[in-house]
C-alpha cells in the first residue's frame, strides 16, 4: 500500500471521491436523459407543425384553384378567375417585398421582447 492510499483511507477521502464520481456519473446520465427528452419533444412538435402546414398548404391550393375556376365561370372568361386569385396572392407578396426591412425589424423587436420575458 502506498502513502497516497493510506492518507486517503485515514482522512476517509476514498469514500468521498467514490461518492463524488458516482454523483457526477449520475448527473451526466440525467443530463443525457433530459437532452433526449427535449430533442424528442422538439422533433414531435416539428412533425406535427410540418403536417399542419402541409395540410394548410394543400387546403389553400385547392381552395384557390376552386375559387379561380368558379370566378372564371362567373365572369365567363377562362382566364380571369386565375388572374384575380394570382392578384390576391401577388399583392401581399409585393407589399412584403417592398417593406421587407421594416417588417423584419418589427419581427426582430417582437421576438426579442418575448425572449426576454421567457428568460425571467
Amino acid at each position: 500500500m502506498d502513502i497516497k492510499e493510506t492518507v486517503f483511507k485515514f482522512l476517509r477521502l476514498d469514500n468521498l471521491f467514490s461518492h463524488l464520481t458516482g454523483f457526477l456519473e449520475t448527473q451526466a446520465a440525467l443530463l443525457k436523459i433530459e437532452v433526449r427528452e427535449e430533442v424528442t419533444k422538439i422533433l414531435a412538435r416539428g412533425l406535427v407543425l410540418g403536417s399542419i402546414l402541409l395540410m394548410a398548404f394543400l387546403f389553400l391550393l385547392f381552395l384557390s384553384v376552386g375559387l379561380a375556376h368558379y370566378l372564371s365561370g362567373f365572369f365567363q372568361k377562362a382566364y380571369i378567375g386565375y388572374w384575380i386569385i394570382a392578384g390576391l396572392y401577388g399583392l401581399p407578396c409585393l407589399l412584403f417585398l417592398l417593406f421587407r426591412k421594416p417588417i423584419s425589424k418589427s419581427f426582430e423587436k417582437y421576438f426579442a421582447k418575448h425572449l426576454k420575458h421567457k428568460e425571467k
